[in-house]
């Protein structure tokens, strides 16, 4: 089956990223049609994901390998869990081995430090949001990632919404410029998010009809002070520095939601190995 978030081209390029010229190693050393039988293992506990990718990995390299998945993406593994069987063609497997892993090792890294995050709020309101700091070309597959982890996504690309940031403010001269503007140009079915640093800039979005107040870099009693301002008539949104350290407090303010970029571009991936039997 094939998924919306599965880039062949993504596949295709990594794979000849990998093997280059031929996989020298295994062409040398193992005979053409030796065929072997493996198993993926967790290392290490987590939240898996990735496994629709490790299977496109070796359809595109060799329709006859076969892939038994034991787990599916969302599951929460153990160290020592087989997540997958495999069996087919020898050089196909070992071709294939390292762009499937860093697939699955990565996405299981974002989702698995996703899920620590929600968890560590899960007695709030508050929701947890991913941002556009993504590894290039990466985007579509880290933010799946995020929603596997239990968290929810932020826009998908700069034509997802409009998010009036402090460089947009000094270019168009100020918030109230730059909100007025886009309700002009912009699509009428995007809402209008706006980035704010201080409590008069908290006022003047909410003024000019901001949709999505974004809190940024605030310390946590401007932060409550703007949400009293505020008083639900926008979306409020906590940014900048966010982590799981600081959460229950940011969530105490009464902020709807936070986005926090370590999500997609700091995680540790998580380690998995394939293992020949």
């Amino acid at each position: 089956m094939k998924h919306d978030f599965i880039s062949d081209e993504l596949i295709i390029n990594a794979l000849r990223e990998d093997i280059g010229q031929g996989d020298v190693t295994t062409r040398s050393t193992v005979p053409q049609d030796t065929v072997v039988q493996g198993k993926f293992i967790a290392k290490q506990q987590g939240v898996i994901c990735g496994l629709p990718l490790v299977e496109r990995v070796f359809q595109i390299l060799d329709p006859e390998v076969l892939i038994h998945f034991l787990v599916k993406d969302g599951d929460k593994v153990s160290p020592g869990m087989v997540v997958a069987e495999i069996s087919g063609n020898a050089a196909s497997i070992l071709s294939g081995e390292r762009v499937a892993l860093n697939l699955l090792q990565f996405l299981s890294g974002i989702a698995t430090y996703t899920a620590q995050v929600v968890e560590s709020v899960k007695e709030t309101k508050l929701k947890i949001l991913d941002t556009r700091k993504t590894l290039p070309c990466m985007r579509a597959l880290s933010k799946y990632a995020v929603r596997v982890g239990g968290g929810s996504n932020h826009r998908l690309d700069l034509a997802g919404g409009v998010l009036i940031k402090d460089n947009h403010i000094k270019a168009a001269g100020s918030i109230t410029h730059a909100v007025i503007a886009a309700r002009i140009h912009a699509p009428f079915t995007l809402k209008i998010e706006v980035e704010t640093e201080t409590l008069q800039q908290v006022q003047e979005a909410l003024n000019v009809g901001a949709d999505i107040i974004m809190l940024d870099n605030m310390d946590i009693e401007t932060m409550r002070e703007a949400v009293r301002i505020i008083n639900g008539r926008a979306f409020t949104e906590a940014s900048g520095n966010m982590d799981r350290k600081n959460l229950l407090e940011v969530a105490a303010t009464g902020v709807d939601a936070v986005s926090i970029g370590s999500l997609t571009n700091n995680t540790l991936s998580l380690d998995v190995s394939l293992k020949l039997l």
